[in-house]
């Protein structure tokens, strides 16, 4: 009850994309596309282009960088622009089925409000605990229905220092090798120091894999990000 009493509500959508590429065992490249209806189901008012590089130091973890551009809107003009760099690390644990990616990212941000053309910078952290369990084989591959959930706390040095949580719980369908879809729900609460947002999002990805090395691992499950 206290999301909506605290808070303004919004019913939202997400909508992702993903392109995959691993070169080999150790290297991938990662691309995203993103639109997403904040305020107002209807009206997409935010975009993200977003990819990167990353190593596979051994199996259980990844170093990765990233870079990205990001634009949000106001009655269907652009309003704040931003470019993004960030450093991350993952570590992925297993426990049968069920498989846990414990993720840390370090963010530099560059805004540039359009309507003032005032310029900002800002850091901020973020940790994502999440879990992936397939249903009806022993790890995700072709024909795997399988569940996915995350929480998510994002961190910063100006006040409010905690900037953002998100929770998400869904599931979704590899088809083949090479192909994905996923469809859950998530909740986003934005915090300020006069008020918060609430965003109950409605999401949808699908997510494309194309992998050199014949990899006989199972298939890694793109999160909402």
């Amino acid at each position: 009850m206290g999301c909506f009493v605290l808070g303004q509500n919004h019913l939202s959508g997400f909508n992702m994309m993903s392109f995959t590429y691993k070169m080999d065992p150790k290297w991938m490249a990662y691309v995203e596309l993103q639109a997403r209806a904040r305020k107002d189901y209807t009206v997409i008012d935010y975009y993200e282009t977003k990819g990167g590089i990353g190593y596979n130091l051994n199996k259980n973890n990844q170093a990765f960088v990233g870079v990205g551009r990001y634009g949000t809107y106001e009655k269907m003009k652009i309003t704040q622009e931003e470019f993004r760099i960030w450093l991350q690390y993952t570590l992925t644990q297993r426990f049968g089925r069920l498989k846990l990616d414990h993720r840390a990212r370090a963010e530099h941000r560059f805004f540039y409000a359009s309507q003032t053309g005032e310029h900002t910078e800002a850091n901020r952290f973020r940790y994502r605990l999440s879990a992936t369990l397939p249903i009806n084989k022993p790890k995700v591959q072709e024909e795997t229905f399988f569940m996915n959930a995350f929480e998510e706390v994002f961190l910063g040095p100006k006040d409010p220092n905690f900037k953002r949580n998100r929770t998400f719980a869904g599931f979704g369908y590899q088809f083949n090798h090479s192909l994905s879809a996923t469809t859950g729900y998530m909740f986003q609460r934005e915090f300020a120091v006069k008020g918060n947002d609430n965003f109950h999002f409605l999401y949808f990805s699908l997510n494309f894999t194309l992998d050199a090395t014949d990899d006989e691992k199972d298939i890694v499950i793109p999160m909402v990000d």
